[in-house]
């Protein structure tokens, strides 16, 4: 094994999000009656459709990566979910595919051509840069729910704690409850 793994970074970041996502929907899944879909201020106005953006975002991207033709399929329904619930359901899903597809990277594969179906015409695009793309529109996106939630009944959780060893202590139970280890994030 090479002293450095290109592909490392990228599980890492999949390992991160898929914790982030599982602890701010943890949060959300608290909200009082009303806050999940009430008007606030940022990009998307409710935390509601800020979060349904990032699951139909997710769809289109992971699928791309996955070499799947989806393409703009995945925004049909602006807002495929109306409870946290379900959507905490259908983003753990997402975020295993991305997880797996993470796991399975290679610098080959890093490399590779990722085409993204864009209704009349095909994106091509390095999967290198998708990756980094989407982990950046996912960060985005979860930072303005977070801040959205400061104006609720839930306190804004901590979302920055899963990259690096020593975060362990602050991990928990959420790698158990995500069916992982200490040892799989170090990979």
């Amino acid at each position: 094994m090479p002293t450095f793994d290109p592909a490392r970074s990228f599980r890492k970041l999949a390992y991160n999000n898929a914790l982030a996502n599982h602890r701010l929907l943890q949060a959300c899944a608290a909200l009082k009656p009303g806050e999940f879909e009430a008007p606030r201020t940022s990009f998307f106005p409710s935390i509601k459709e800020t979060l349904n953006h990032i699951i139909t975002v997710d769809w289109f991207y992971v699928d791309g990566l996955e070499g799947g033709t989806l393409g703009f399929q995945a925004f049909e329904i602006d807002e495929p979910f109306d409870d946290v619930l379900s959507l905490t359901q259908a983003q753990a899903k997402v975020d295993q595919r991305l997880t797996a597809l993470c796991e399975a990277l290679t610098p080959e594969k890093l490399t590779s051509t990722v085409s993204l179906h864009r209704g009349a015409r095909i994106q091509q695009e390095r999967m290198d840069d998708v990756l980094a793309h989407l982990f950046q529109h996912q960060t985005h996106h979860r930072g303005q729910v977070h801040a959205m939630l400061a104006g609720t009944s839930v306190a804004p959780p901590q979302l920055d704690e899963f990259i690096v060893a020593d975060d362990g202590r602050f991990r928990g139970s959420e790698l158990a409850d995500l069916g992982w280890s200490e040892e799989t994030l170090m990979h």
